[in-house]
């Protein structure tokens, strides 16, 4: 760990009570995943409280000494995406992606972890439609994580053909060719755009949602 203090973003993703007053955070960053002490966090005029709240971003500042697990000695909001809170479907759903972040960002250090769960959170907040979100979430996460789903190839390794249509074969995690398939031409063109492309600049897309079942599926079984 840093002998520095670290200077950074973040994004609590659990936090757990601990003795009569301080709490465990464990905050996702540009720089990966950082567990840390707030001392005293849950004391009526503590300065912590209001920079660590869930489904906020903050500006942090993490100590660390001999142990991997640091002290937090300042933290700032930013945001906070409280339309998360009035919405329970758009609640489960940041719960379940700050989960599978806390997993992934403990097997491995990657910056856009941070950059994917930033834009989930904003993109609830914002009453994007729930389907997109979720869609461009675990495609990223794949992507992120060294599984990107092949729209290149189908099964038997033959290019993608914009006039044919497909099904997703689960099993192998590859696109089938298949008459009655409901992966086609449009289906495919937005799969990769999710992958290039910011997901507020993915809502812009007219129609979207009729194009988002096939590709949720699809998205669903890299977790």
């Amino acid at each position: 760990m840093p002998s520095q203090p670290l200077r950074t973003q973040a994004i609590v993703l659990r936090r757990t009570n601990y003795g009569e007053s301080d709490r465990i955070l464990n905050l996702l960053t540009p720089e990966g995943r950082v567990d840390a002490m707030a001392k005293g966090v849950r004391k009526e005029k503590s300065k912590l409280a209001g920079g660590i709240e869930i489904f906020s971003l903050a500006d942090v500042v993490v100590h660390f000494g001999r142990s991997s697990l640091g002290i937090l000695t300042s933290a700032k909001m930013l945001h906070f995406y409280s339309n998360i809170m009035t919405d329970l479907p758009r609640l489960e759903l940041a719960s379940t992606c700050m989960k599978c972040l806390y997993s992934a960002a403990e097997q491995v250090a990657n910056a856009e972890y941070f950059q994917i769960l930033q834009q989930v959170l904003a993109g609830l907040d914002q009453n994007l439609p729930i389907l997109l979100v979720e869609t461009w979430f675990w495609l990223n996460l794949a992507r992120a994580s060294g599984e990107e789903v092949n729209l290149i190839y189908d099964i038997n390794g033959q290019k993608l053909d914009a006039k044919m249509a497909y099904f997703w074969q689960k099993s192998e995690k590859s696109l089938q060719f298949n008459p009655s398939g409901d992966i086609k031409a449009h289906e495919i063109k937005l799969a990769r755009l999710m992958l290039e492309k910011p997901l507020k600049t993915i809502a812009q897309i007219d129609q979207i949602e009729d194009y988002l079942p096939p590709l949720l599926h699809l998205a669903r079984s890299f977790h």
